[in-house]
């Protein structure tokens, strides 16, 4: 029986990156508009990548087809 490789969910691939130790990294939500209203520090904190941890990270790689 023939093994099939797993086809990479794109619009996964576009959202998520994986770092070389493996963590799954995502970008800050709040940033598309009504930004006036948050403080420049809330909108500089937005900048940096978040950890998605625990079963989604999980679910994420499946779908990037990691590991």
């Amino acid at each position: 029986m023939t093994s099939y490789k797993q086809k990479t969910r794109k619009s996964a691939e576009r959202r998520f990156k994986i770092t070389a130790s493996g963590k799954v990294l995502r970008r800050a939500q709040n940033m598309r508009h009504l930004r006036r209203r948050k403080s420049k520090k809330a909108i500089r904190a937005y900048r940096q990548p978040i950890e998605v941890t625990g079963v989604w990270a999980k679910r994420i790689k499946r779908m990037l087809a990691v590991g």
